[in-house]
This record gives structure tokens, C-alpha cells and sequence, in this order.
């Protein structure tokens, strides 16, 4: 087998791991950043707990997911930002209108107006928060993105100003464009994109909506995000 039918066996495989509306639904799930039980996946997934642990077998077998043991929990996590960006890549570049339905209860409507307010995307901020940063950020001449996302000089001082620590050794970019699939346009992602997520986690300028990936801003949260960065509170809304 040559070289090249080696590469597309592989691929066929990986993809072949997502291609289950079963596992798609756990790694959407986990794109929250956050670690899962097996339990909770199933619960999600509305299926049988033995029938999610075969699942999450060949997605941690396939190196998606990382998993680790504490007492008799089994907890799952996306193996890396790689795994993430690549899910929500996928996620992007379905149409609109095969997601778009009317829903069914008004759970399931307030559900989905808090996602597409605002959410986490593995471990950046994502949906209209997610879009308003990053437009604020860049008209503000601390990041561009005409050849690519990359922070300025003066944006990296920025992060410094505001308190958010930025890990400027890592191998991870520093500033990446991922596309959100409800807004359809980029938002920042990489170590800047975490790092800010993670700071308005922790300072309490978002807090999550329930147990899953929703956030929303909070009073504080809007008074600082339009002194930083004039962020209107009708765009966090």
C-alpha cells in the first residue's frame, strides 16, 4: 500500500469516528472544555450507558477524547485544541438551514438563544459575545485580521493591561481564526482566546448558563468589556 492509500485509509477512518450521530453528539458536548462522565454522555446522547461506553471506546481509541479514571467515574474530555477546532470546523460547514428548526418546547428555545448569545467553544468564547470581542479587539488595532489573526504589539500590551496572562512560550498559536457556526464568521481562538475566556470565567465577567457550553455576561462583565473595549451591552445581549 502506497504512501498516499495509507494517508486516505487514515482519513476515512477519523472520519468514520465522527460520522455516528451518537459520538458527533458527545463531541459537541464536550466542547464546553470541561470533563464529562459516562453517564452524563449517555444522558446527553440519549442513549444506554453500555451503548455510549463502546462509543467513547473507539473515540478515545481514534485519539479524540482523553480519558481518565477517579473512583468508579470514567470521565471523557476532547483530547486537545486540535480535536476542537477540527469539530467546530465540521460543525461550520453545515447549512444553516439543516439546523435550523422550529423548536419544540420553549426549553429548547431559551436552550438555543443562550448558545447563540453566548457560549464557550472548547476553551475560547464563542457566538455574539464571542463575534463582539473579537470586532472590538480588532477595530481597536490590537488585532488583525487581514492576513490571518494575529495580535499587535499593542494588543499583547492590552492582555497585559487588563490582567490576562498570556503564555507567549507555548507552541500553540497565539491568535487563531475559528469559524462560528452560528454567527459564520471568525472569532478569536489560540492561547489569546483561551486566555481571555479563562480570565472572564474567573473574574466573574461570564458565568455559565446550566451544564452546558451557554455563558452569558455579566453586570460586571458589561461595565468592564465597554470600558476595555467600548463594548455595547446591547451586543452581549
Amino acid at each position: 500500500m502506497s504512501t498516499e492509500d495509507t494517508q486516505a485509509a487514515a482519513l476515512a477512518a477519523l472520519a468514520g469516528l465522527i460520522a455516528d450521530r451518537t459520538r458527533a453528539a458527545c463531541l459537541l458536548a464536550l466542547l464546553d472544555g470541561r470533563a464529562w462522565t459516562a453517564g452524563e454522555l449517555a444522558r446527553h446522547a440519549g442513549v444506554a450507558a453500555s451503548t455510549l461506553s463502546e462509543h467513547l471506546g473507539k473515540l478515545v481509541a481514534g485519539g479524540l477524547l482523553a480519558e481518565e479514571r477517579q473512583g468508579r467515574h470514567r470521565y471523557v474530555r476532547l483530547a486537545g485544541a486540535r480535536v476542537a477546532q477540527l469539530v467546530e470546523d465540521l460543525a461550520a460547514q453545515v447549512p444553516a438551514a439543516a439546523v435550523r428548526q422550529a423548536p419544540r418546547t420553549l426549553r429548547e428555545s431559551s436552550a438555543g438563544a443562550a448558545m447563540a448569545r453566548g457560549r464557550t467553544c472548547y476553551d475560547h468564547l464563542a457566538g455574539r459575545l464571542g463575534i463582539a470581542v473579537t470586532d472590538a479587539l480588532t477595530l481597536r488595532g490590537l488585532l488583525r485580521q487581514d492576513t490571518g489573526f494575529a495580535l499587535t504589539d499593542a494588543g499583547v500590551e492590552w492582555f497585559g493591561t487588563a490582567g490576562i496572562a498570556l503564555d507567549l512560550s507555548g507552541r500553540r498559536p497565539l491568535a487563531r481564526a475559528c469559524l462560528d457556526w452560528t454567527e459564520r464568521r471568525p472569532h478569536l481562538a489560540g492561547t489569546a482566546g483561551a486566555a481571555l475566556c479563562r480570565h472572564a470565567l474567573d473574574a466573574g465577567w461570564c458565568v455559565r448558563v446550566g451544564s452546558g457550553r451557554a455563558v452569558k455576561v455579566t453586570a460586571d462583565g458589561e461595565r468592564v468589556l465597554s470600558d476595555l473595549l467600548g463594548v455595547s451591552g446591547d451586543d452581549l445581549r
